[in-house]
């Protein structure tokens, strides 16, 4: 059994998640942001007895800066021998801080009405990315990973989130790393967010009926529907449940997503004084009273997939 150390780092509202696998070629899932590999992982690692230097592999879920954030100072930290996976379709928030901007004009701040809100994602993309960096390994989903002495590690691809979305598992022992392609309720904000809302439900289903982990990381402590987050790690019961919610959520979402599309005949949507203009109607068949200015809003993030995609059905 191939031990699994989680490395959690505090961010704003959000706790970040990240994983040491004490393999021969030890590797570390996600890392935080720029200050979580010296301030939080290596005393971390020190204390289990391990040592960040040792990190052979870096295993980035998907390309938002809480998770590749911190990649260039712990590959600096590995003397910058360690390896870092990354898919292709996310790679490109690796290589580019200003890709993190063009994401945020093109999705969420469309709504967010901050004349302030790329000058503002521009400079926590500078502070919170340690590095712009070419990846070393791109996988699409399908390849398998040697981390030594037997350990090997399979890639799914879990497109929603983001469009490079993966999880990582451990093969025997069913250890399912999936970032956040596993959302429930969400976490500090109380709502999922995804890009692709079709994708995202086929990925969750996916990793409930084919993959189905019996220990489930997921990337931040994301939430019941009352409100009460999960840990760290999930057992299968735990995972089953996360997974199930996930897929009502999205059902019920969705529901009033389209249900705002119809009434507003799609892109005629009228901007209105609420602060969910102009899905205000969908904010309001969910009952959803959070502050959806709050970053990472998830909120518009997923309006917009639903404005954007035809999927993001639900059967």
């Amino acid at each position: 059994m191939t031990d699994v150390l989680p490395l959690v780092s505090p961010w704003g509202r959000f706790g970040l998640y990240s994983f040491f696998i004490d393999a021969p070629e030890p590797a570390v899932v996600d890392t935080g942001i720029a200050t979580s590999p010296a301030e939080g992982m290596a005393p971390a690692l020190e204390a289990a007895g391990r040592r960040v230097e040792d990190v052979r592999w870096i295993l980035l879920t998907h390309g938002h800066i809480d998770h590749v954030g911190g990649a260039h100072a712990l590959w600096e930290l590995t003397g910058r021998r360690a390896r870092v996976v990354i898919h292709e379709a996310d790679a490109p928030m690796l290589r580019s801080r200003r890709a993190h901007v063009a994401e945020y004009l093109n999705g969420r701040g469309r709504y967010l009405r901050d004349p302030d809100g790329e000058a503002r994602t521009a400079a926590a993309a500078e502070a919170v990315i340690s590095g712009e960096m070419e990846p070393d390994v791109l996988v699409k989903g399908g390849e398998t990973l040697s981390l030594g002495g037997g350990v090997t590690v399979s890639v799914h691809a879990t497109p929603g989130h983001t469009p490079g979305s993966v999880a990582y598992e451990i093969d025997g022992q069913g250890a399912v790393f999936t970032g956040d392609a596993v959302q429930v309720h969400g976490a500090a904000n109380g709502f999922p967010g995804y890009t692709d809302p079709a994708a995202y439900r086929a990925s969750l289903l996916r990793l409930r009926d084919e993959i189905r982990p019996r220990r489930l990381y997921l990337g931040h402590p994301y939430r019941r529907a009352d409100g009460t987050p999960y840990g760290v790690e999930l057992d299968a019961g735990q995972a089953r449940e996360a997974l199930q919610q996930s897929l009502d959520i999205e059902a019920r979402v969705g529901e009033a997503a389209r249900a705002c599309l119809r009434d507003g005949l799609r892109d005629g949507l009228r901007e209105t004084d609420s602060p969910y203009s102009p899905f205000a109607g969908a904010a309001e068949r969910l009952g959803y009273t959070g502050d959806p200015a709050l970053e990472p809003s998830p909120f518009f993030t997923s309006m917009h997939a639903y404005r954007t995609h035809s999927g993001g059905s639900h059967g």
